[in-house]
């Protein structure tokens, strides 16, 4: 008879649990319909509060929680912060590679999160490209170049005969620095940048609108640096690109954004054009990253002192913290009487 009982009652567990997710499903699809308006000068990607959980039960973890931005045609967007703070995962889950467990990112007025038609997910690795952080490991060691960058042109037939893909072929290789010859090597015969830069001919090649760039100079040479930086720069000037640029460098980040979104532990605190959040950075987390920024003369660097971020400062039991619009496009996340505080700062400045 007890095993009768947990029986059922192992049951009925199961049976509320698929409910509670079906109304879940029911409310996301509510929330976050198909198409949204979409127009010229509208955000061409939009993620709204998304919420991203690996594992299930009592093993889930929720590694980025209501993350909200937008991104407008032809700017890079940065998103920052330390290590592990969920950069790479909001990357991954904006070319469909990570899913969203809440929450939705639209892109073009398209909702391209969750289950899609496979031609219209065909379509969307081809418009979203991504470039890796480690270029060793995210090149095929036993295929060649040519056959690397040609991957994508042969999947998608994105070319008219043999003759038209060794030509774009050849032009992706040269137009990222490197030569003809290059194609009939091995990525172990490359030094790092040069690795990096046969990653970013794989994505140009496809001709795609939206690049999402994960961390593509860390692993590269300071020498090395500012010639990715530039590369990028100079294909976002000629085809019309838009970037989503994870960095945890804020003084690199400076050089290549129009806007930067701060990110802690899965949780945004902070968007605002570059300028002015190195203006005028509010949250105590920014404040961090900021002082974490070296100072190129020794002797200002050996007196600088770091800003320590201690979370307990925020006291979140009283008050519901949210992202909020202070003005001139600053977004910071906060309670209602931090924002007053944040506001009163901006403004003295």
């Amino acid at each position: 008879m007890a095993d009768k009982a947990k029986e059922k009652a192992a049951k009925k567990s199961l049976l509320d649990a698929a409910k509670e997710r079906k109304a879940f499903k029911e409310e996301q699809a509510k929330k976050f319909p198909a198409k949204i308006p979409y127009q010229e000068g509208d955000p061409v990607l939009s993620i709204r509060h998304i919420d991203i959980t690996f594992g299930s039960g009592r093993k889930a973890f929720k590694a980025v929680s209501d993350a909200s931005f937008d991104i407008y045609k032809g700017e890079t967007v940065s998103l920052v912060g330390e290590s592990g703070s969920g950069k790479t995962t909001i990357g991954r889950a904006i070319v469909r590679i990570n899913p969203c467990s809440a929450g939705a990112i639209y892109y073009k007025g398209e909702k391209i999160s969750g289950k899609l038609p496979h031609k219209e997910s065909r379509e969307l690795v081809r418009k979203l490209q991504m470039i890796f952080q480690d270029p060793a490991a995210s090149l095929n060691e036993r295929a060649t170049i040519e056959y690397i960058i040609s991957e994508g042109l042969i999947n998608f037939k994105l070319y008219k005969d043999e003759k038209e893909r060794v030509e774009k072929v050849e032009k992706a290789i040269t137009d990222v620095g490197l030569l003809p010859e290059h194609l009939t090597r091995y990525p172990h015969e490359f030094s790092g940048g040069q690795r990096q830069r046969v990653g970013i001919a794989r994505s140009v090649v496809m001709e795609p609108e939206f690049i999402v760039a994960d961390e593509p100079i860390s692993a590269l040479d300071v020498s090395i640096r500012a010639q990715v930086l530039n590369l990028l720069k100079k294909f976002q000037k000629e085809r019309g690109l838009t970037y989503l640029f994870i960095a945890h460098d804020l003084s690199i980040v400076r050089f290549i954004s129009d806007r930067i979104v701060v990110i802690h532990l899965g949780k945004i605190v902070e968007i605002a054009e570059t300028e002015e959040l190195f203006a005028h950075p509010l949250h105590p987390y920014t404040k961090s990253l900021m002082s974490a920024i070296p100072i190129p003369d020794p002797i200002l660097e050996k007196e600088k002192e770091l800003f320590v971020y201690d979370p307990s400062v925020h006291n979140y039991e009283e008050e519901t913290p949210s992202l909020v619009d202070i003005g001139n496009g600053h977004l910071v996340y906060g309670s209602p009487s931090e924002i007053a505080s944040y506001k009163k700062q901006r403004e003295g400045e």
